[in-house]
């Protein structure tokens, strides 16, 4: 529960980033020299400005719970261990941790991770003669669609 508390917190602060920094450029580019602070509280003033808060806290509560998935590869973790591994260099991971049942990836960069909210921790494990691969949505996605090619593309 305080993983998902403080995932939250994480997207709530980078919503608030992304406001601020969208605000501040509107102004630059229309020529408006009036304080962020000012903008913002004469935003919140406003119905839309109410809504808009309102609709960024919800998101950012409910992102926890869609934002991370479970996709399963019918692959083998010791038999196609270097597929496994190539589809997560592909999609930009690096290996960080293994025991016998579990592989645990994590993005290859600064940069890479900062743009997942340091919320890029991707496991894999088996699962039956299925490979279970767990992590944020848009990352996990891609390394499964990967996975299931370069397997395929093996047992040709």
């Amino acid at each position: 529960m305080v993983r998902y508390i403080l995932c939250a917190v994480k997207y709530l602060l980078a919503f608030i980033v992304l406001y601020l920094g969208l605000l501040w450029l509107s102004q630059r580019v229309a020529g408006v020299d009036v304080p962020l602070l000012d903008a913002v509280m004469a935003t919140l003033q406003t119905r839309k400005g109410q809504l808009l808060v309102v609709a960024v806290v919800v998101l950012a509560a409910l992102y926890p719970k869609w934002g991370f998935i479970t996709r399963r590869v019918e692959c083998d973790m010791v038999e196609d261990r270097e597929q496994i591994l190539a589809a997560f260099s592909a999609s930009g991971f690096a290996l960080v941790a293994e025991n016998d049942d579990k592989m645990v990836f994590q993005a290859d960069n600064v940069l890479r991770r900062l743009s997942f909210l340091m919320e890029d921790e991707i496991t894999v494990s088996q699962y039956g003669q299925w490979v279970e691969v767990k992590g944020i949505r848009r990352a996990a996605a891609r390394v499964a669609y990967r996975l299931e090619m370069f397997v395929t593309n093996k047992r040709r």
